[in-house]
């Protein structure tokens, strides 16, 4: 047997502050397990895809899909890395396990014949048997040395190597060629639970050989590809990255002729549609109201159009513009014609680009992944755990899910796991170790955490009681605090101050951010005080038992009582204009908010100011109200889309912000990094790898630690479920609705669309039939 491989130590962690932006969407997605037989799992939202069998789609077109940049990178294990980078390399590279419909992962018939665990003691070893036909698009095999260099690039055992992530590659000892060139035999030194996760994208020895090649060779170009198509071109100029047909590729033969990825910021994707400049764009609502609104257009015979110019211009008034144009009045006449014609045009113009987009369908699922509302436990208010389980208990997430999701008519239930969603087999709903909304039980650990009414007007315990200096000082914070809140224009000044800032904000969206959103008009909250009755020690102390009794109910904790080391230390405007005509509401008093030491409960809620992110915006005002109706305040800051992750999330400047996380099948392996107890630096800093709410725990590291090493699938989810149990109660990310994933796809086309959980198959993408109905003369394929 050829020993192609050298044992090595355990490589160092890495960690990534800009993974959760530019490296989400490479995470490798999907990990195989079965669901429990007590466990009954949730039915996934189904793809939208408009599937189609291979000898109805038409062969030789080209399709161009819309992505929102062109990548920096072409190498999805760099930091840079981003959405682009894994669509398009999905149809270049290897992928041994792509993701099924119910969020699972499958093999790949196309790479190998099979791939399994043959050993367990002393130690774990895959064996890896690939398709005798499967070769690089320079002729050689796929084999043993493209599985040695990859491991060695990402081991983490050679710094030289920039590398985003080396999870799982760590682990493995060496790697050996088996009976002949087509298996593959990998020894790990630790039982690793995720080794689907593995080798997926592939790249050949070419790319990951050398840091040099590995750094810089595959960020812009890739020679030597293993998929259904290969890189034509890279054109900056033009934003757009085209694929061919790949010559060599030996499965089913791609019914696309060739595949273009064109760079189109989400705001432009409605004019790109309509110019028919592509073919397929992920869309916001507004733009799938404009194509339903397309759906429905008539002009009628004779009468007016159904929406848009003219469409209000009544018979009589009509009636009024011929005589007034045929009339003996010349100067009268010659306005009314000028109006006429300035009307058919507008018409004209309206109706063709509503026969354009009347050629698109828009494809619906629910996204893999869902959107959180993170809560800053460093340092403020929101160190103490008590504080943010009453900022959970204060929200009625499924509220919040209905805001988004009913009104695209697709379901809204709320996520009830931080390491699964409803579908896959490894979901269970935890939520329970935190409990639903109450308002009460939110009062009463606020109350125990010492915030009470009138706490905001108290002088601190540690110094002296009132100087008239003191007094005035806090007497004009006060005052400031209060004119900031309400200092916000309305009526017609809110839309002109409202549409100027919109103008300002830039357009630009980060992909691994998953940013959408919606300011809704509104008039400031109302604050609602705190029954004395509530305020008590009894009734914060009862609130405790109750968590600990329902952490226990989720993991079956026989003490009956959360673990001390799960325990954490203690430590504006609403985001709305009000209509016009609205008086503004004055200013809350500070005596009707919940206070300690002479200081106000209020928390600094920052969100992206972009027009991507109008209905994050509207969620957000709707927590300010939830949180209002208990005591809490919060202050919203919207900060540039651009600066928004980077400078505010990672850095840790917030304390509330929304953002998503995409699911994963391998939690074992993805959420540990996400949810690991934050470790104090030499020079005094935090690290935090991706855990931006800097909550944890060293009990939730030890789960997800035995977790990763257990190659029993049923033992490994247990121990996930009794993480996730502990996560809900330490309460630094509140999973608030799963996200809408709508997709605008020309008619013609079959097997593409909203994909959900599954990988797309771009092989069997394509056309069918003729020209569309209503779809330009230009859109020719």
């Amino acid at each position: 047997m050829a020993h192609l491989g050298v044992p090595h130590g355990t490589a160092r962690k890495r960690r990534s502050v800009a993974l959760l932006a530019t490296g989400v969407l490479t995470i490798p997605v999907l990990a195989g397990c079965t669901s429990d037989g007590d466990d009954r799992v949730p039915v996934a939202v189904s793809q939208d895809i408009a599937p189609a069998a291979r000898d109805r789609v038409a062969d030789g077109s080209t399709l161009t899909w819309a992505i929102d940049a062109l990548p920096a990178t072409l190498n999805t294990f760099q930091a840079d890395a981003d959405g682009a980078t894994t669509r398009i390399t999905g149809a270049l590279l290897p992928t041994l396990f792509p993701m099924d419909a119910r969020g699972e992962p499958r093999l790949n018939p196309d790479y190998l014949e099979s791939a399994k665990v043959i050993e367990r003691e002393p130690k774990q070893v895959v064996l890896y048997k690939l398709d005798q036909r499967a070769v690089w698009s320079d002729g050689r095999e796929i084999g043993a040395p493209d599985f040695v260099a990859q491991w060695r690039a990402l081991s983490g055992k050679d710094s030289a190597f920039w590398t985003a992530r080396n999870a799982g590659y760590e682990r493995i000892e060496k790697i050996e060629r088996g009976k002949d060139d087509l298996q593959v035999r990998v020894t790990f030194a630790k039982p690793y639970a995720d080794w689907r996760a593995l080798f997926s994208p592939l790249y050949p020895k070419e790319v990951t050989g050398s840091p040099g090649t590995f750094n810089d060779g595959a960020r812009t170009t890739l020679k030597n590809t293993a998929g259904p198509f290969r890189l034509r071109s890279v054109d900056k100029d033009e934003g757009t990255v085209t694929l061919d047909r790949n010559p060599r590729w030996w499965g089913d033969r791609p019914k696309l002729k060739s595949l273009v990825f064109r760079a189109v910021k989400p705001g432009d994707r409605a004019d790109a549609l309509t110019e028919g400049t592509v073919d397929v764009a992920d869309i916001d609502p507004a733009a799938a109201n404009s194509i339903a609104q397309a759906a429905r257009y008539r002009t009628g015979k004779g009468g007016p159009p159904a929406h848009g110019p003219g469409a209000d211009i009544t018979p009589a008034a009509a009636l009024r513009s011929w005589a007034l144009a045929h009339g003996s009045d010349e100067e009268a006449a010659e306005a009314a014609q000028a109006a006429r014609a300035k009307n058919r045009e507008a018409v004209a113009a309206y109706a063709a680009e509503q026969k354009a987009l009347n050629g698109f369908a828009v494809r619906k699922s629910l996204e893999p992944a869902y959107t959180q509302l993170a809560l800053n436990g460093e340092s403020g208010p929101l160190s103490d755990d008590r504080v943010r389980r009453a900022v959970a208990r204060a929200l009625n997430r499924q509220e919040l899910a209905d805001t988004v999701l009913k009104p695209l008519g697709l379901p809204a239930k709320p996520p009830g796991s931080h390491l699964a969603l409803a579908g896959q087999p490894a979901y269970k709903d935890a939520s329970g170790a935190l409990g639903d909304q109450d308002t009460k039980e939110a009062r009463a650990l606020l109350a125990d955490a010492g915030w009470t009414l009138g706490g905001a007007a108290e002088k601190p315990k540690d110094t002296e009681a009132g100087s008239e200096a003191d007094k005035k000082t806090d007497a004009e914070a006060d005052r400031k605090a209060s004119a900031e809140a309400s200092d916000k224009p309305s009526g017609a000044d809110a839309d002109k101050a409202s549409a100027t800032e919109e103008e300002d904000d830039k357009a630009s969206r980060d992909e691994g951010l998953y940013i959408v959103g919606d300011d809704k008009p509104g008039g400031r909250p109302t604050r609602t005080a705190v029954p004395q009755a509530l305020a008590t020690a009894p009734a914060a102390a009862a609130q405790s038992a109750a968590v600990m009794r329902q952490v226990a109910a989720v993991t079956g904790d026989e003490a009956g009582r959360v673990s001390a080391q799960d325990k954490q230390p203690p430590g504006g405007a609403p985001g709305a204009y009000a209509p016009k005509g609205t008086a503004a509401p004055a200013p809350a008093s500070v005596s009707n908010r919940l206070g300690k030491d002479g200081k106000p409960l209020t928390l600094r809620f920052v969100l992206p100011s972009g027009p991507g992110s109008q209905s994050l915006r509207g969620v957000g005002a709707k927590i300010v109200e939830m949180l209002d109706a208990v005591g809490i305040g919060a202050q919203i800051t919207k900060v540039d889309d651009a600066d928004y992750f980077k400078d505010h999330v990672a850095s840790g400047d917030y304390d509330m912000a929304l953002y998503s996380w995409p699911a994963t099948a391998y939690p074992a392996t993805d959420g540990r990094p996400i949810f690991a107890k934050p470790e104090p630096a030499t020079d005094g800093s935090l690290l935090v790898e991706q855990n931006y709410t800097r909550v944890g725990s060293d009990h939730i590291d030890q789960l997800f630690d035995r977790a990763v090493s257990e190659l029993d699938d049923k033992t490994s989810r247990d121990l996930l479920k009794q993480a996730d149990a502990r996560i809900w109660a330490a309460a630094g990310s509140i999973p608030l609705y799963q996200r809408p994933q709508l997709v605008a796809v020309d008619k013609r086309l079959r097997n593409i669309g909203a994909f959900g959980f599954a990988a797309p198959r771009y092989q069997d993408i394509g056309f069918v039939g003729g020209q569309a109905a209503g779809s330009p003369a230009n859109r020719t394929k």
